[in-house]
């Protein structure tokens, strides 16, 4: 490997200011007292603001770094800006929260910092090592994260998600070194120039397969979702709203770059597979949802369903027509998830009280008469997951079903069509207590949880309106 040169470091830019800002963090948070907590917030969601400006900054520019083992184009940056925006969702809903539950601490922001930095060094890995070295640098605190509040559906939420997401990983490990076996190199350029200018090797689809499992676990796809109900129905719901948005992004940024960039020899053995995974993730996670009278829960459930809808539109990856309208399709969809995610479980955390009550969705009931703005942010939310207009979630299925008859899968965007009907009844029961049922909730007024729920039902609407634009931004990150 060369020296690095300022290209190298500048490739890494908003990976090193905030991975610097969050030791940083760690280091002045051990003088701020417990009662001045919200400084340290402060002090995160600045480190984010301004790594996000940075971020933004890097639009248009295109290269690679450290012998070809980071990326920098479209696609990343586009995918950075997610995952801070993310980050910053995820501190505004943390602290009014934390202060609530009694688990503030200042480690908490310090952790989500790092967890952002390994998401953010995901989307620009160009070498598998470094794609196995930023899932273990987001999956970690995480870990932690899950277990933050100490209470024992909390620990049981952290030890599952550490247990499984390591047993994860070693998948990731094995399927590395079958590749690398297979082509001689872990670069993601390497391997294609080896696979499409030698017979496939049976060695190489294992490996790739082996690598989806992994991916599978972050995105949480069916047969790879059982920890998903329970992490998210333990973790503290902060956690829980962020690592529902943030993991997923990140999964999902690997999953395309790596199939789309090292991959496309072997799509004919790896669509087949795309196919049932995404079809199963549909089918599973919408019809389990059904049952589900926990808000937590049924959210889980939708977050796989999600995860299905999604992959539905990469089935075609190895199509060179399509791959391009696939992976803008895809990003649409992680940026409208995205503020729909985040809106709802505001909503969720705002009528939350301690020991778990107010989670059940009869707690909703009354909602729109007491507080009918809430009601109506979350019926915007709701709707949006649906794919009902005038919401980004329409917007999004629309591009994703397109992709899907674009590459030739008319079966599979029916299932998305008729699954999407299915998740109607679960999400339009959360409405129908709202509206028609009697009850006396009672919200949360943190400024926090009432930012996060107004720019996001504004946004889940607004956006949908013009969304040309964002997708023509989603368009231009292009795989290189």
């Amino acid at each position: 490997m060369t020296q690095p040169t300022f290209i190298d470091f500048y490739i890494l830019l908003p990976f090193t200011i905030l991975v610097a800002w969050a030791c940083l963090l760690l280091l002045v948070d051990i003088f701020i007292p417990r009662t001045l907590k919200w400084l340290t917030a402060l002090l995160a969601a600045a480190g984010l603001a301004g790594t996000l400006i940075v971020s933004i900054s890097q639009f248009g520019k295109s290269s690679t770094g450290f012998s070809g083992m980071a990326v920098l184009d479209g696609f990343s940056t586009f995918a950075n800006v997610l995952l801070l925006i993310s980050g910053l969702f995820g501190i505004a809903l943390a602290y009014g929260y934390a202060e609530r539950m009694k688990i503030q601490r200042g480690e908490y922001y310090t952790l989500l910092l790092f967890s952002v930095s390994g998401m953010m060094l995901m989307a620009q890995a160009g070498d598998l090592i470094i794609v196995f070295l930023a899932l273990e640098l987001l999956s970690i605190p995480l870990y932690v994260l899950a277990a933050i509040s100490r209470k024992p559906e909390s620990e049981e939420a952290g030890v599952k998600y550490f247990l499984l997401g390591a047993f994860a990983t070693g998948f990731v490990v094995y399927g590395t070194a079958l590749v690398f076996g297979a082509t001689g190199t872990t670069s993601l350029a390497g391997i294609f120039l080896i696979a499409s200018t030698t017979p496939t090797s049976l060695l190489l689809t294992i490996g790739a397969a082996l690598l989806l499992v992994g991916f599978g676990f972050k995105v949480a796809a069916v047969p790879f979702h059982m920890w998903t109900p329970d992490v998210y129905q333990g973790a503290p719901t902060s956690v829980t709203a962020f690592m529902s948005s943030g993991a997923k992004i990140a999964g999902f940024v690997a999953l395309m770059r790596v199939f789309a960039t090292a991959f496309p020899s072997i799509s004919a053995d790896m669509t087949n597979i795309f196919w049932a995974l995404s079809a199963l993730t549909m089918i599973v996670g919408n019809f389990v949802a059904i049952s589900q009278t926990n808000i937590k829960r049924m959210l889980a459930y939708s977050s796989i369903a999600h995860a299905g809808y999604i992959l539905m539109a990469f089935v075609p990856y190895g199509n060179k027509d399509v791959v391009a309208t696939s992976v803008a399709a895809g990003l649409f969809y992680l940026m409208a998830y995205v503020f729909t995610n985040f809106g709802a479980w505001a909503v969720v955390m705002t009528l939350e009280k301690a020991e778990g009550k107010g989670l059940e969705i009869a707690d909703y009931a009354g909602l729109a008469k007491k507080y009918p703005a809430l009601a109506v942010a979350m019926t915007v939310f709701m709707l949006s997951f649906i794919g009902f207009p005038p919401t980004l979630g329409m917007v999004g299925k629309f591009y994703l079903f397109r992709a899907a008859l674009e590459g030739g899968f008319n079966g599979l965007a029916l299932i998305g069509v008729f699954t999407s009907l299915v998740s109607a009844y679960y999400y339009l029961r959360v409405v129908v207590n709202m509206y028609m049922r009697e009850g006396d909730p009672v919200a949360e007024r943190e400024p926090g949880l009432a930012f996060t729920t107004t720019v996001a039902a504004v946004a889940t609407v607004a956006l949908s309106l013009a969304p040309q634009w964002l997708f023509l931004l989603a368009s231009n990150a292009i795989l290189k």
